[in-house]
């Protein structure tokens, strides 16, 4: 069996890189000792080839390219906002509602522009940013925590900030249920993948929590 070793380039987003991959990374030491990291945690999309990174992990739905995609799982996403906000502005009770808050929107370009919900059986969409627009969904959630606006993110990345009570999960009855995939892709190899490659991404599938 070849033992993993050398060095692993990973691109991650942010909300999956910060929450989910950064806190495992002295397990992956422990378990991989002679694999050195280097690890990338942005939004920003990268390409494979022009920044060598071995493995990128990516969230929505993937473009057709060279890249080969493994599924990580898919995460539910959920809107939330501050009680402080809340108190200042109100609480939607409906999809409708929404057009009169701000929401925070993203000014990158594979951001998933506009927020779907599920109204008696039809899928209605909403037009986030307009008002306030930031680059990342870490910024969109610091921003929401501070009473900013109302967000839209991954469950897990916002499950810490609800139990706490700094954020409130809102109208999640017209929630539509569906997830936003997320996908580990990496070059292909003409089948021979590199070990330490094969054991990242099965240590994301083992170990990675994105429910």
């Amino acid at each position: 069996v070849v033992q993993p070793k050398g060095t692993l380039r990973i691109s991650v987003n942010m909300p999956v890189g910060l929450h989910r991959i950064l806190p495992l990374v002295p397990e992956f030491q422990q378990r991989y000792p002679d694999v050195d990291l280097d690890i990338t945690v942005s939004d920003k999309v990268v390409d494979l080839y022009e920044e060598r990174a071995d493995i990128a992990i990516r969230s929505g739905p993937m473009p057709s390219s060279g890249l080969i995609a493994r599924k990580l799982g898919d995460c539910k996403m959920v809107i939330a906002a501050a009680p402080d906000y809340l108190a200042r502005c109100g609480m939607p009770q409906s999809v409708e509602d929404l057009k009169d808050h701000v929401l925070i929107g993203y000014n990158f370009p594979r951001a998933i522009s506009e927020w779907p919900f599920n109204v008696n059986g039809e899928i209605k969409t909403v037009m986030p940013g307009g008002k306030l627009c930031v680059g990342d969904a870490e910024s969109a959630r610091k921003v929401a925590l501070a009473g900013g606006g109302i967000v839209r993110l991954a469950a897990f990345h916002v499950r810490e900030d609800v139990a706490a009570g700094a954020l409130k999960i809102l109208i999640d009855p017209f929630n539509t249920g569906s997830g936003v995939e997320i996908n580990a892709v990496y070059i292909g190899q003409g089948g021979n993948m590199p070990a330490r490659v094969r054991a990242f991404l099965d240590f994301c599938i083992e170990r990675i929590d994105l429910t």
